[in-house]
């Protein structure tokens, strides 16, 4: 964990420091090697959620770009159940930043625990899946311009799509070191789609941060993520490229809106 309660702040771990779950109320412990990253931890192996990983650089970057009241939040279902999320933003969503590998139905389980929540995926924690994701890029095709979407023909060929494509809330792949800059793409894979393809698009990690801060995710969601998705489950018999080119007019028109403002 990144913060433990001291006399009743949210505080970051420093060497030698005690203080207090923010979940459970136990006594937690400060570890500050050379190896691992800052962080505190319960005594001997003891972890008051059981969906709790330890912590990279990779995920206390992603945390680093939250408010401070927004990382580490407690949650809580209608049935008492409590898990901590990496991030709980000002618009009720949940971000959770996964590194290891996570079977599917603990991914069921959380998709369900959470009302609003968006998976953001380390797509380096294997050395090949940066070269599969890459290849199937490669080989997808274009149906939509703006925003730019690709149709994977063969999702089973890259592992980070078949373990993901079959979720029903937002997913994001990404694949930069974290020392790099943030002027570099997310890859959006869009919820399962009913014939069973998979949908990836660009996503600006610039504009994924800033519209959560900014509290307009819940804009992109529903002006942008929604309609498309509606468009590509529909089982009309209308050209699926039609009716995307009138998306794409209606989208460009908001931006020019937006732009005279």
């Amino acid at each position: 964990m990144k913060f433990a309660l001291i006399n009743g702040d949210r505080v970051e771990a420093t060497k030698g420091a005690k203080g207090f779950c923010i979940c459970c109320g136990s006594e937690l412990i400060a570890k500050c090697g050379e190896v691992k990253v800052h962080h505190w931890a319960h005594k001997g192996n003891r972890n008051c959620d059981r969906w709790w990983e330890n912590e990279t650089e990779w995920h206390r970057s992603w945390k680093g770009k939250f408010p401070l009241d927004w990382q580490e939040v407690v949650h809580f279902d209608g049935s008492g159940e409590k898990h901590i999320a990496d991030v709980k933003t000002q618009s009720g969503w949940t971000l959770e930043f996964q590194h290891s590998y996570l079977n599917s139905e603990e991914r069921r389980s959380r998709n369900t625990f959470y009302s609003k929540l968006i998976w953001v995926v380390d797509g380096t924690r294997r050395k090949t899946d940066k070269l599969q994701f890459q290849k199937i890029i490669n080989e997808s095709s274009v149906i939509l311009n703006e925003p730019h979407i690709l149709r994977v023909h063969f999702p089973e060929e890259c592992r980070l799509l078949k373990e993901w494509h079959d979720n029903n809330v937002l997913v994001f792949f990404d694949f930069q070191e974290t020392n790099e800059t943030e002027q570099s793409m997310l890859w959006f894979l869009f919820p399962k789609i009913s014939n069973g393809d998979a949908y990836i698009s660009p996503f600006s990690r610039l504009n994924f941060i800033e519209s959560h801060n900014k509290n307009k995710f819940d804009e992109i969601v529903q002006e942008i993520i929604l309609p498309i998705s509606k468009i590509l489950d529909s089982n009309k018999r209308t050209s699926r490229s039609n009716r995307f080119l009138g998306f794409e007019r209606d989208i460009a028109n908001k931006r020019r809106r937006r732009r005279r403002l």
